[in-house]
């Protein structure tokens, strides 16, 4: 660009810093290290102000989404764990098929075999589902499933499809929590209503 008289004074590079989400070892030292290195090669030599968009990196690990399980049913060979989280909590699996580790909150006294299930929302939508022919331990109607790394696109991506309320938010920190968003309420849903 420059041999052909354009000159740029900026550049963003996006986001391209990712984040692991399936339960393999992540360094984020060691990733942002090397993302830096391919940046620094990219732009040797050229006197450019360089942008970078790196939220998905800062965030996504930071949030998981908690979801009760409702009932856990067979249909033939297939086992179904219903939460009454859904598409609308967290699209992203029923967008691209984005993988999102679920582990269960309480983890079991005994060890049993984890076995593959489809873990489904209680909308009726085939696209309601945040893994299929997943591994996961036995869990029982009442217990909670956490869904990892929903911090980037969890609530921003949300919605209210089927009249369901957004979910609140609780901000952890260590062994303190509070509330800094409350979950919507039907009111809410409605208040936007012109009579």
């Amino acid at each position: 660009m420059k041999k052909s008289g354009i000159n740029l004074t900026y550049i963003d590079a996006g986001g391209g810093l990712g984040i692991e989400y399936t339960d393999a070892a992540f360094d984020p030292e060691a990733a942002v290290a090397a993302y830096a290195r391919q940046l620094l090669h990219a732009t040797s030599g050229l006197d450019l102000h360089l942008l970078l968009e790196p939220g998905r990196f800062l965030v996504a690990q930071a949030g998981a989404l908690l979801t009760t399980v409702l009932n856990v049913k067979k249909n033939g060979s297939k086992t179904f764990v219903i939460a009454d989280a859904a598409m609308n909590d967290l699209i992203r699996p029923a967008l691209y098929q984005a993988h999102h580790q679920i582990l269960p909150v309480a983890q079991p006294k005994t060890r049993s075999a984890a076995k593959p299930v489809d873990i489904v929302g209680p909308v009726c939508e085939t696209g309601d589902f945040f893994a299929r022919d997943r591994d996961l331990p036995p869990v029982h109607p009442g217990g909670l499933l956490a869904i990892l790394d929903a911090g980037a696109y969890g609530l921003s991506l949300s919605s209210n499809y089927n009249t369901r309320p957004r979910p609140a938010e609780v901000l952890v920190d260590g062994a303190t929590h509070r509330l800094i968003r409350r979950r919507e309420t039907t009111r809410d849903l409605f208040a936007p209503e012109l009579p």
